[in-house]
């Protein structure tokens, strides 16, 4: 296969070799077996051929010979001395699928320049793509009107959009008298491509360190898009010794760098991102940083949700629900301990690809053949495997004894009660029962957008359990302290304290929920001196007997306040002397 293809291909070819490596090898008449490989390697490399070896170990070479198995990967090993080689093992077919890839494109770099750390100190680098999406492929139209025979006909599609006036609608507007218009309210403002152009934000290409940070900082699920690997620029020793220096300080204290990146000069968009140190363990591998995209604010949709501690006890798990869920938890792993992880990332094909190619092969041989039921190797990875599912069906079992699903009768209300479905209801059909019902009713009112004097402790409930954004957390916070402050500039003889208190509670409960500890505590200490400067100290004396107190750290993590400090706020200050 050498000798044959390898003058005749032009560009880059590599061979592929599928092998159990469990039989012996034959003698060479020329040479040992390892002068043979060596030969070949070398004539690989010259023509410019790679060599993937994909090594099937599993069930059927349990009771191979081992010396025979060892000598076998010292000779596909040996390939790597004189050609570009990669060996791979698999252990399942569903490995071996994965591992027959197409050839990858050769990585590109998408910026090569400095690294700066400061405008004196700069490190020359590459950037790569480390990860990228692996996407559906894109179907063109296809025409069949050319003829058959015409070996140049392209078949394609070409779609002219022509453009016309609302006066005349039978004349098309040529391209050098139309202009884009962009929407501003109800009218429509007409902006030229060259305001365009002059409009727009053209930074210089760069990648500058913005700063350092304690890697536990940076949460994973704010990595966003692709990732990148920062590599010192081949050759250069200097660089390659900073970036290693970097990389090992970096990771000696655990930190990470915030970049700010722009790949390509006057890109449109400028990208923020961390660096996390990459330290090689191979002696011919040098140190690295991964880079991953980091949001904006206006990209992060920080969604809070209510401890289950403020459900009642009867709908919160016990403890051997708890621990049936704890362990149907651990049965799903995909590594456990001591075995080999099963679904490995790099040795799984994308099984939505794969079913979509092996139908596109079966529709080009025949046009009519319907769907196929789906492979048995990816019905492995779709589905979950038979044998775990028999091997922890103890498991199973418990946690469907423990969570058991009943039906609920159905509900009769009175003839004064909103109609309920008559007898010629679908069978099949489950009624909720009271609590659902009362609840559902209660959360289907319109939306609250504002804390009334009627019921604001309703109200406020309401605008803090909105999930469309953060905003209205802060603004049920905002309206609950002007409301208090309200009620106690209207009190007349303490008449509003009680309503107030019933506010407050509400408010330090909110804030506990969501992390505002720090809000509500400066808040209490404002309403001490507030009272006091209007002659209410009253009021301090009720919350007392009321036992509020600040949120302190045994409640909340994020507050300041000890346990020895709960009541603080209440120590009065004594009025200045005239």
């Amino acid at each position: 296969m050498v000798k044959k293809f390898g003058p005749t291909n032009k560009g880059k070819k590599r061979l592929c070799l599928i092998t159990s490596a469990q039989d012996p090898v034959k003698m060479s008449f020329e040479g040992t077996k390892e002068d043979q490989v060596d030969a070949i390697a070398i004539s690989m490399n010259a023509l410019g051929m790679k060599l993937d070896n994909i090594v099937v170990r599993g069930n059927s070479t349990e009771n191979a010979d081992r010396t025979i198995l060892d000598d076998n990967d010292c000779l596909l090993n040996r390939f790597s001395r004189g050609a570009c080689t990669k060996t791979v093992y698999v252990q399942s077919p569903t490995k071996l699928l994965g591992a027959l890839q197409t050839q990858n494109v050769s990585p590109v770099t998408i910026f090569r320049g400095d690294l700066e750390l400061t405008p004196e100190m700069k490190i020359k680098v590459w950037v790569y793509k480390k990860t990228s999406e692996e996407k559906f492929p894109t179907l063109k139209k296809y025409s069949d009107k050319a003829s058959p025979t015409d070996r140049f006909a392209t078949h394609g599609v070409k779609v002219n959009v022509e453009y016309k006036g609302a006066e005349n609608t039978n004349k098309a507007v040529p391209p050098q008298q139309r202009i884009k218009g962009y929407r501003y309210g109800p009218q429509v403002v007409p902006i030229s491509s060259a305001e365009v152009e002059a409009m727009k934000f053209k930074p210089d290409k760069s990648v500058k360190l913005l700063g350092f940070t304690n890697a536990t900082n940076i949460m994973r699920h704010y990595y966003m898009k692709d990732v990148y690997i920062f590599i010192a620029q081949p050759a250069n020793m200097k660089a390659i010794l900073a970036v290693s220096a970097l990389v090992r300080a970096m990771k000696e204290n655990n930190m990470v760098a915030i970049l700010r990146c722009v790949w390509r000069q006057g890109q449109g968009n400028v990208v923020v991102g961390v660096l996390t140190p990459n330290e090689s363990n191979a002696e011919s591998m040098p140190d690295s940083f991964f880079f991953n995209v980091l949001p904006f604010a206006e990209d992060v949709r920080d969604f809070r949700f209510p401890s289950f501690s403020k459900f009642p006890p009867s709908m919160q798990p016990n403890e051997q629900q708890q621990d049936a869920a704890d362990k149907l938890v651990m049965m799903l792993d995909l590594a456990p301990p001591g075995k080999e992880e099963v679904l490995q990332p790099d040795f799984t094909p994308n099984p939505v690809l794969e079913r979509f190619y092996h139908f596109l092969e079966l529709k080009s041989k025949n046009p009519d053949a319907d769907v196929p039921p789906l492979d048995n190797i990816l019905l492995r990875i779709t589905k979950p495997d038979p044998e775990l599912l028999s091997q922890n069906k103890s498991v199973i079992d418990e946690f469907c004894k423990q969570f058991e699903l009943k039906r609920n009768p159905k509900i009769r209300k009175s003839s004064g009660d909103k109609p309920t479905r008559s007898s010629e209801e679908p069978e099949g059909f489950v009624a909720l029962n009271t609590r659902t019902v009362n609840f559902v009713e209660n959360n289907s009112t319109a939306k609250v957008d504002s804390i009334g004097d009627s019921t604001p402790i309703q109200d406020f409930e309401a605008m803090m359990a909105s999930r469309d954004g953060k905003k209205w957390v802060d603004k049920a916070v905002k309206d609950m302290k002007t409301l208090i402050y309200e009620l106690l500039e209207n009190s007349y003889g303490g008449d509003t304290y009680e309503k107030a208190v019933d506010c407050l509670v509400a408010l330090r409960k909110g804030c506990i929920l969501e992390y505002e500890s720090k809000q509500f505590n400066e808040f209490l200490h404002g309403i001490t001196k507030f009272c006091q400067e209007i002659d209410l100290i009253s009021f301090c004396e009720f919350l007392l007997s009321k036992h509020i107190t600040l949120i302190t750290k045994t409640e909340a993590v994020e507050s300041d306040v000890g346990d020895d400090k709960a009541l603080s706020y209440l120590i009065k200050t004594e009025p200045a002397l005239d």
